[in-house]
């Protein structure tokens, strides 16, 4: 039986400057930790699933439908079902986004 406690998906480079790692994840639910370099842009996307980001590190513009915001460390909001959205990294940092249900692509 594999132990719950330890990772089993390596990080890997997501975009330039990106890396993305898939910390736990079910068909439901999947946690994934994106580490941003300063001025890494995740490019503006939509997809079916519900998403929430919390930012553990670091300063972020994103764009969620045509809307600007700044987020810091300890922030968090949800992203609906295909809203489109993505984000510039002001300050190197990372994020912790949860989707529901789970983001197979990134398996």
């Amino acid at each position: 039986m594999r132990d719950p406690m330890k990772n089993r998906y390596p990080e890997v480079t997501a975009d330039l400057g990106i890396l993305r790692q898939v910390l736990s994840e079910n068909t439901d639910l999947m946690v994934v930790s994106f580490t941003f370099e300063h001025e890494a842009v995740g490019k503006l996307h939509n997809h079916p699933h519900v998403q929430s980001t919390y930012v553990e590190s670091g300063r972020f513009e994103f764009t969620l439908d045509g809307e600007r915001i700044q987020v810091g460390q300890g922030d968090s909001f949800v992203i609906p079902s295909h809203a489109e959205h993505g984000c510039r990294c002001i300050e190197p940092g990372r994020l912790i986004d949860t989707f529901t249900p789970r983001r197979d692509d990134f398996l």
